[in-house]
């Protein structure tokens, strides 16, 4: 059944790079609580002790905004195929946007996608497993590129205008500071809404 650790073991790293869905929970003391699926090859394992993963344009910023303010993060792994399996990192997260010191070392670890918004990085404190044997099987039937595509329309002014308006509070009014977007091969300079 379930176990507890301070670091990933060698099994767990494999068994996240298998993964394509991982879920985000954050929350402020006083906010609403945020959790949130993430997919695409956006996840990378820099060690048994920190995590690095790629934020996308969404339609909120929750987690940034959170994480400004109460930098508490938790991260979820299921197994929807193979043995099952919870796997859960508890940690103490950092948001970085392009133009800080460590955004170009960071950006490397990820291939280019559109609507690139941030690299939150999550230094774990706790790794906790589950059994996991009430998820469901499901199979993967490959990534969505309706993001890739509605971001690559939009190009970087188009982008950076979105965000101004839909991604710069969380739904409770806070603060999510996001740079100018991340020009991606095939995004036009400046496109309309």
């Amino acid at each position: 059944m379930g176990q507890s650790s301070d670091a990933l073991t060698p099994d767990q790293i494999d068994f996240i790079a298998a993964q394509k869905l991982f879920f985000v929970g954050t929350a402020t003391a006083d906010s609403t609580v945020n959790v949130s699926p993430k997919g695409r090859d956006a996840l990378r394992v820099l060690d048994e002790r920190r995590v690095i993963w790629l934020n996308l344009t969404g339609s909120g910023n929750e987690t940034a905004a959170h994480v400004q303010m109460c930098p508490r993060m938790t991260l979820m792994f299921c197994a929807f195929e193979g043995p099952p399996q919870i796997l859960r990192l508890y940690g103490t997260a950092r948001t970085i946007q392009r133009g800080e010191a460590d955004w170009e070392a960071l950006y490397g670890h990820f291939e280019p996608l559109a609507g690139a918004r941030q690299i939150f990085d999550l230094a774990i404190e706790r790794v906790q497993t589950s059994c996991g044997m009430a998820v469901p099987r499901y199979s993967y039937g490959g990534d969505r590129t309706e993001l890739d595509s509605w971001a690559r329309r939009k190009g970087n002014d188009g982008l950076e205008r979105y965000w101004k308006r839909k991604n710069r509070r969380s739904i409770d009014g806070l603060p999510a500071p996001i740079p100018a977007p991340i020009a991606a091969p095939g995004t036009p300079e400046a496109s309309s809404d």
